[in-house]
């Protein structure tokens, strides 16, 4: 089993930081008419905003947080970890295509969809590839990370899901639109954090438990890896 280095944890710490950090600074620079309820965060990336470079370079490092996790979570397995780099690539791609200062973009649209839909729709897939929980007929086998377990991925999804929809309908209907983007940007940030920390906190315990044993030692017998498959092995391994 692969550990999770430390890079890693600190790179999905930084991305929830990141994407904060630079929509505070770069609101701050703004005229007084700017509205963080109202106003999206693409606006401060946008051809007429002051100071564009600030959001434009938060963003395209928190793409780079998302493509790195993607690379090394290989417990979410490759599904899951397929649809955050999507989500990486999408996020970079949103300062490819800015907004413009009057009306909207299609293909700035486009993007911002596809990042929050893949960052919302990964911990389903990892939650799918890995048991339900607790395995009955075999109560000491190791467990798969918490973040991974297939009730806990699938509420992370749909709750993910549900702040996209409430997203879109400010974005069609309300007047919270930048309210709404910012509570599901920081929502879907922070979930690759949870993973690689569930991920990391499973390694620790399987290799502790591999090193300490109760009775005498049988050669060459192992306890089960936590982030394998229960029923076939792991392609990623």
């Amino acid at each position: 089993m692969r550990a999770v280095p430390n890079w890693a944890v600190a790179t999905a710490a930084a991305a929830p930081m990141l994407l904060v950090t630079g929509w505070t600074v770069a609101q701050a620079r703004q005229p007084a008419g700017y509205d963080p309820i109202r106003d999206t965060i693409s606006e401060l990336a946008g051809q007429d905003a002051t100071d564009a470079w600030i959001m434009v370079g938060a963003l395209v490092l928190l793409g780079c947080c998302y493509l790195a996790v993607a690379a090394v979570l290989h417990a979410a397995g490759l599904p899951s970890r397929f649809l955050l780099a999507v989500g990486g690539v999408a996020t970079i791609a949103l300062v490819a295509f800015p907004r413009p200062p009057v009306g909207g973009s299609l293909s700035h649209g486009i993007a911002a969809t596809v990042a929050v839909l893949a960052l919302a729709l990964w911990p389903a897939g990892s939650a799918m590839r890995l048991p339900r929980g607790p395995d009955a007929a075999h109560p000491d086998a190791a467990q798969p990370p918490w973040a991974f377990r297939r009730t806990v991925g699938l509420s992370a999804t749909l709750v993910l899901l549900a702040l996209f929809g409430w997203s879109a309908y400010e974005v069609t209907s309300g007047s919270r639109t930048g309210l709404a983007e910012r509570v599901t940007a920081v929502a879907v940030s922070l979930w690759p954090l949870l993973a690689v920390l569930s991920a990391r906190r499973a390694h620790v315990a399987w290799a502790t438990r591999g090193t300490t044993s109760v009775g005498p030692a049988l050669p060459g017998v192992v306890p089960p890896d936590p982030l394998r498959p229960a029923d076939g092995p792991d392609r990623l391994a």
